[in-house]
């Protein structure tokens, strides 16, 4: 059976029965053309307080794990009147978890105007970034608030950005400005670029960004504490490596109160992205372009998993080969040591790849790869916001390629 309600202006429907909302009939529901919330209850530490539907199979998750992105051929266990159905094919579906105790929240409007970006560390990535939104971001940025710890850094980039202009266009790119600490959380995004023990270029580690795993998650656990304190209604991008898991911090100490306790009244786990694919799929396509055998990856294939080890290149989802997804895989996951053997950091790709070029795709709407939740971890795939709520590609995957998705899903479970 199918209730309808209507909570203010919004119209709601559900499996289960609420005592506390104001019930209406399914032909009052009809009569709206805005969006439609599914109320769902499950577990919140192991699923999304809110994402849009984009399949009526996903009005009928038992849990969210590795389901969200494979797209099956289940009949669904009820009836859905065709409207509701024609209401998911339009993408004005959206599911809500109501045991998260401030689930009203997903049901607010998304901002409709240009946003407001704050950066927090300004090092190699968030410098290279920061210029990756200033020159590209005109159209869907409206300020860029910077902060560092070093004053000086800070001024640095405040006159550097500001002076990157376009003769007789003076309005083109968005306004830079110094923020402080308190101020980090009056934006639409904050993006978190801050890091600690960068291996230097020279030293032999054989995984560059789990090294950075203990520190780094320090320094994110703070800002997670506040944004909950801000209560922060954003979206809280993760740049710093290793992205995946510092996004489960994100999610686990924002939601602790004073004593530690899980009470989910801090950021839901989907306000939080990792921005660590997009490089990862750049350098693939880079690979990809050097041999007619691999050209095809370009626009067949997808990367799934974490910014490193586990990531998967899968050189077609359609015409699937397990031999030349392997030797993509092995190429993308090596190219930083690459670059490190010629004496660099390879910092530049990922800022803008992973960063800059996705937070913008993001702000518009458009697909980029980023790290969502999944049940029990961040994991890497093709995704995109839309009014507001995550919407994840669905694929019928290869058998084996969904394997080898499961088994780098499992890693990252086990490890947080």
């Amino acid at each position: 059976m199918i209730y309808y309600y209507k909570y203010n202006d919004k119209i709601l429907f559900s499996f289960y029965e609420y005592k506390g909302l104001q019930k209406i009939s399914e032909n009052k529901a009809i009569t709206s053309k805005e969006n439609l919330y599914f109320l769902n209850k499950m577990d919140p530490i192991k699923s999304r307080r809110s994402f849009l539907v984009n399949d009526p199979s996903l009005l009928f998750l038992d849990r969210e794990g590795l389901e969200l992105i494979l797209l099956t051929n289940k009949n669904f266990p009820l009836d859905l009147p065709g409207w509701i159905i024609d209401r998911i094919k339009a993408k004005l579906v959206i599911s809500v978890n109501t045991e998260y105790p401030n689930w009203q929240t997903a049901l607010e409007d998304p901002p409709k105007d240009k946003w407001n970006i704050n950066i927090v560390a300004l090092g190699d990535v968030g410098s290279t970034l920061l210029i990756g939104l200033r020159l590209l971001g005109g159209d869907c940025i409206n300020k860029i608030g910077i902060y560092d710890r070093n004053e000086n850094r800070l001024k640095r980039w405040v006159y550097e950005t500001n002076q990157i202009r376009e003769a007789f266009n003076p309005w083109k790119f968005p306004v830079v400005e110094a923020i402080t600490k308190e101020e980090l959380f009056n934006c639409h995004m904050i993006v978190f670029c801050a890091s600690k023990g960068v291996p230097p270029v020279g030293s032999i580690v054989k995984d560059v960004r789990m090294t950075q795993f203990s520190s780094n998650s320090q320094i994110i656990k703070e800002y997670a504490k506040l944004a909950r304190h801000y209560n922060f209604k954003g979206i809280f991008a993760v740049v710093s490596d290793p992205v995946d898991l510092l996004c489960k911090v994100v999610f686990l100490e924002s939601n602790k109160d004073a004593n530690g306790n899980m009470d989910f009244k801090g950021l839901a786990s989907n306000q939080i992205i990792g921005y660590g694919l997009g490089v990862m799929n750049a350098r693939a396509c880079f690979y990809a372009e050097m041999s007619q055998n691999t050209i095809h990856f370009l626009e067949e294939g997808r990367v799934f998993g974490p910014h490193g080890e586990g990531l998967i290149v899968a050189n077609s989802i359609e015409n699937y080969d397990e031999k030349i997804s392997n030797y993509l895989t092995e190429k993308t996951i090596n190219a930083n040591k690459e670059i490190r053997s010629f004496g660099f950091k390879p910092y530049v790709a990922p800022s803008l790849s992973s960063g800059a070029l996705s937070i913008i795709s993001t702000i518009r709407g458009e697909w980029f790869y980023g790290s969502t939740y999944m049940g029990n971890a961040y994991m890497g795939s093709k995704v995109r916001l839309i009014k507001g709520h995550l919407e994840l590609e669905r694929l019928k995957l290869p058998d084996k390629l969904y394997e080898k998705i499961k088994e780098s899903y499992e890693r990252l479970v086990t490890i947080l």
